[in-house]
């Protein structure tokens, strides 16, 4: 897919210079009041669902009227009006000059130019501690979650599968804010809406209007036909699928999936679609779902780079999103799949809980063992090659015709089933090759299956080129339905090449004539577990977090959390066409940050559950500071590096990894406010009031906060530590007694850090001020990393993790 970045215009800045003479998609954000706002509320009363009707479309309607004052009808299309958390518009145009008669217009806030986004379990309930500790206290699985609804942005969902059936869901959602509908299409009849799916809508008017939206592939509905469904389908059962489905794939029970949280609703708001999508139709879906009025928003997308302009904090999404968070919805995004370089964090406001991606204790390992009684392990679900024989091995170029059109690379991939000379295929192992025409798609591992399937071979060995060398091979965690082993790794592949040449006799023109060479594949289906767990993932995007393009880093601890990423069975739609390895499947086994991000919403549904009043700011501070950093051995996280492994660090995991029990218990949060929100903004360097005030409607108070790490998260980060810096903590009491807390301190390198008070008694639901000086002993010119533990006296244990740069120290 393209790449794209978040391009940010102010109405004072001439932004004809980077139009093209292409039609482009834009959206224009107006100075009047959403219907969200507190002064829409004062000013025209909304005592029922028809006074909010009757305002939104005084609200589009004002958004015609103004345009058709201004334009030529023939010179613009508006594609969405956006009326609930911003007023504004979406608008496709054919000429520069319509932009600058929009520039120049009064009433206009602000311009940005659409862009595209990027699309960013059996076992992890378990993994987590969710049905032992969390469960029992919620009501049981099926009722844990009951009355949360959470809305996905993403590819749509497919509404039949048995993850998503109405058999816990008889009556209506208990508290009864959801007031959502189901737009009917294509594959998505009206009675989708089954009670557990509550929601759907489609947005697809900018892809249409750029031309990518293709009605025969794309379906116009709520319907996935993508799978990325990672999202609506496979993360929407990671988050909130039935509990106790299970899992078959190619007949083998690979055993049984439930949600995070069970009983909680699923509102579906399809924004994206095969080829990708663009942020004007996102934003519109995101408006859409906080009106009807969800709980929580989940966004495995995400953009593709660090947005242009002041601050990566002021983007359209970033900025939408904020009005989200003010409306009380939780929002949880992936962090990206960037790692392990540093600053490749792709969710950057502290007002969203950015997810890093672990792997857990669970992995699928295959096997193989020659006749020379040397084995290999190798990846591949497949089932195992028939009884405890061992079978001879023939190489696909030793059992396959010459062609004059084939090149002998594309012979050794396994592609062509009719070049394949039965009486040497038959009853063997075939060995294939892994070659750049795996790496370009032009050869598949789904292609090597089902033709080792045709020519009634026993299996296949798919061994790595060694030009190719040990790169990941697509494909690893696809099932397969006949023996297979993949030897992702280049001396395996070398011992196992070696072992058959050396055992295989050849004609003088080197024709194979007698194949020797034997063995046999074990059962890749099997689980194996291990405590060495969880690890950060190698692809997880990594802190630390940056104000701009510029890679400015900023005072925001990004990651905030990190859950389960790596090899993820949850829900998949037959009919996908998103990812061709396992089209046809009702489960597939995924990877990535947005696998991990359900995992999250899920575990938020299920506070939500406990603490319906909470705020978005306190679920994620109970996350954050209730995170485990170490693993299930007792040992220190460590991280996949580039080739090695490390100690993990806040810029790999952020807070730690989430620990559901305790996140439901935390004992105190920090919490925080649209207005603190602000004030943090007005404290990013280089960014004006007249830049925010344009993008979230108000300027900086008079009195204002002098450091962005003075908002009152469950993390410290100071980006440039020049001598000394005071921080204020304020925490509340939410553990339900009165208790005494004591503080201690890891002192990151260089910094000294001290705390008062440093014990103090606290009352239930009370609040009190911790005040944290953070002075620099020594210049480290790099991040140092260490932790304040408020432990108290009713066994709640709090981390707040500290990252510090020093950039000057006393006396330099």
């Amino acid at each position: 897919m393209p790449s794209g970045t978040f391009i940010l215009f102010i109405s004072s800045i001439i932004i004809s210079d980077y139009l093209a003479l292409e039609a482009k998609v834009f959206m224009v954000l107006m100075d009047e009041e959403p219907t969200i706002s507190l002064q829409t509320e004062q000013s025209y009363p909304r005592n029922s669902i028809d006074d909010v009707v009757v305002y939104k479309e005084r609200i589009s309607n004002g958004h015609d009227i103004f345009l058709e004052s201004l334009l030529h009808r023939d010179s613009y299309t508006k594609l969405y009006s956006y009326t609930h958390l911003i007023s504004g518009f979406a608008i496709h145009v054919e000429s520069k000059e319509v932009l600058n008669t929009l520039q120049n217009a009064k009433g206009v806030r602000a311009i940005y130019e659409d862009v595209k986004m990027k699309k960013l379990t059996t076992h992890t309930p378990e993994f987590l501690g969710i049905p032992a500790q969390v469960w029992p206290t919620l009501g049981g699985a099926d009722n844990s979650g009951e009355g949360v609804v959470i809305g996905f942005i993403d590819t749509g969902i497919n509404p039949v599968h048995p993850s998503f059936s109405s058999r816990s869901f008889r009556g209506t959602l208990s508290r009864g804010k959801f007031k959502g509908m189901c737009a009917a299409g294509e594959r998505f009849p009206m009675a989708a809406c089954n009670g557990k799916i509550v929601g759907a809508h489609y947005f697809a008017q900018a892809a249409i209007a750029h031309g990518d939206f293709n009605s025969s592939r794309d379906y116009a509905s709520p319907f996935d036909a993508d799978g990325h469904g990672r999202q609506v389908i496979h993360t929407a059962s990671t988050a909130a699928g039935n509990h106790r489905v299970p899992v078959i794939v190619n007949g083998f029970n690979y055993g049984y999936a439930s949600g995070m949280a069970p009983g909680a609703r699923i509102a579906v708001y399809k924004a994206l679609h095969t080829f990708g999508g663009y942020m004007s139709d996102v934003v519109a879906a995101i408006d859409q779902a906080v009106e009807d009025g969800v709980d929580i928003i989940s966004l495995s997308i995400g953009p593709s780079t660090i947005p242009s302009g002041p601050t990566a904090f002021l983007n359209l999404l970033e900025v939408e999103l904020l009005f989200a968070v003010k409306a009380g919805v939780f929002v949880v995004q992936a962090a990206g799949n960037g790692g392990p370089h540093s600053t490749s964090m792709l969710s950057f406001s502290p007002w969203i809980t950015s997810i890093a991606a672990s792997v857990t204790d669970r992995t699928y390992i295959n096997a193989i063992q020659l006749g020379n009684g040397k084995s290999f392990s190798g990846s591949g679900l497949a089932p195992p090659t028939a009884g405890i024989m061992h079978y001879p091995i023939a190489a696909a170029a030793d059992a396959s015709l010459r062609s004059t059109t084939i090149g002998i690379a594309s012979l050794e991939s396994c592609q062509h089933p009719e070049l394949f000379i039965p009486s040497l295929a038959r009853g063997k192992l075939i060995i294939c090759t892994y070659s750049f025409d795996f790496e370009y798609e032009a050869a598949t591992v789904t292609t090597v299956a089902d033709n080792i399937k045709k020519i009634g071979a026993a299996g296949f060995i798919l061994r790595m080129d060694p030009d190719v060398g040990s790169t990941p091979v697509n494909g690893t965690t696809m099932t397969l339905q006949v023996p297979g082993i993949i030897l992702n790794n280049v001396q395996a592949s070398m011992a196992l090449w070696e072992y058959y040449n050396s055992n295989t006799i050849r004609s003088r023109s080197g024709q194979a004539v007698i194949f020797n060479a034997r063995a046999r594949l074990l059962d890749g289906r099997q689980a194996i577990y291990t405590d060495q767990a969880p690890m950060v993932a190698s692809y997880s995007s990594r802190g630390p977090d940056v104000d701009n393009a510029l890679l400015q880093t900023a005072d925001v601890l990004k990651p905030n959390v990190m859950a389960p990423g790596s090899s993820i069975w949850a829900a998949w739609s037959l009919n996908s066409e998103g990812d061709q390895l396992i089209k046809g499947q009702n489960f597939a086994l995924l990877t990535g940050t947005s696998m991990a991000t359900p995992h999250v919403a899920g575990i938020a549904a299920l506070i939500k559950h406990k603490h319906p009043k909470w705020n978005p700011a306190a679920i994620t501070s109970a996350m954050m500071s209730s995170a485990d950093v170490t693993d299930h051995s007792g040992s220190p996280i460590l991280a996949q590096s580039t080739d090695e492994l490390v100690q993990a660090t806040p810029f790999d995991f952020g807070a730690g990894f989430i620990n559901p029990a305790r996140a439901i218990d935390p004992g105190l949060i920090f919490n925080a406010y649209f207005q603190d929100y602000v004030q943090f903004l007005c404290a990013v360097p280089g960014v004006d009031d007249e830049s925010i005030r344009q993008a979230v409607g108000i300027g900086c108070p008079t009195t204002r906060k002098l450091w962005c790490s003075d908002l009152n998260s469950a993390s410290i980060t100071v980006s440039n530590l020049v001598g000394s810096r005071k921080v204020i903590r304020q925490v509340t009491n939410v553990g339900g007694k009165n208790e005494t807390y004591r503080v201690t301190v890891k002192q990151p390198s260089g910094v000294k850090v001290t705390v008062m008070p440093q014990v103090f008694k606290i009352q239930e639901n009370g609040s009190r001020r911790l005040k944290i000086v953070l002075k620099a002993m020594e210049a480290t010119r790099a991040y140092s990393f260490g932790e304040m533990l408020l432990q108290g006296s009713n066994k709640h244990a709090i981390i707040v993790p500290i990252a510090v740069y020093v950039s000057t120290s006393i006396g330099f």
